[in-house]
């Protein structure tokens, strides 16, 4: 007679190990910084890839050159066009290939869709005279993630 292996027998469906339901890993910490609650530990985090992704897109929009100690290139480095704006079309052209060469370094995995830009009109007590936020929103998708028409959006103040 053949021996059988119990190592390939399974377990029953009603098995409540089979129902329990595992609470997902925290991925990375949600910026800007918070403290945490529940599974979260010390500091707020992340426990789903797109969060996570969008997280990390939003820093390295918002990191200029020279930013991080060690990583003088990282970030797209959109403050340098702050006081240079002569135009909306120069600025948008601008910003684009910021973006585009950072998320290239940085993050190439995503896939970069659509750039828009709007100058926001704003009350005079909020910024100083001459200045105004313009608002920056880029479409992206993660073909491997399978994260399909994500959206950002970051707001700068510009002067000009």
């Amino acid at each position: 007679m053949a021996a059988i292996s119990f190592k390939s027998v399974g377990i029953k469906q009603n098995n409540p190990m089979l129902k329990e339901k595992k609470s997902p890993i925290p991925i990375g910490i949600k910026t800007p910084l918070q403290l945490g609650t529940g599974r979260s530990g010390i500091f707020d985090m992340h426990f789903s890839f797109p969060e996570q992704i969008k997280d990390n897109l939003r820093n390295l929009l918002l990191t200029n050159h020279g930013d991080r100690l060690g990583r003088f290139d990282l970030g797209a480095n959109l403050n340098s066009l702050a006081f240079e704006l002569t135009s909306k079309d120069d600025f948008d052209h601008e910003a684009m290939l910021n973006i585009r060469d950072a998320v290239g370094r940085s993050m190439p995995y995503i896939e970069l869709s659509e750039f828009e830009s709007d100058f926001m009109d704003i009350d005079p007590e909020e910024a100083p005279d001459g200045l105004t936020f313009v608002t920056i929103k880029v479409s992206y998708s993660v073909p491997k993630l399978k994260i399909v028409n994500s959206a950002l959006e970051i707001k700068l103040l510009v002067g000009g």
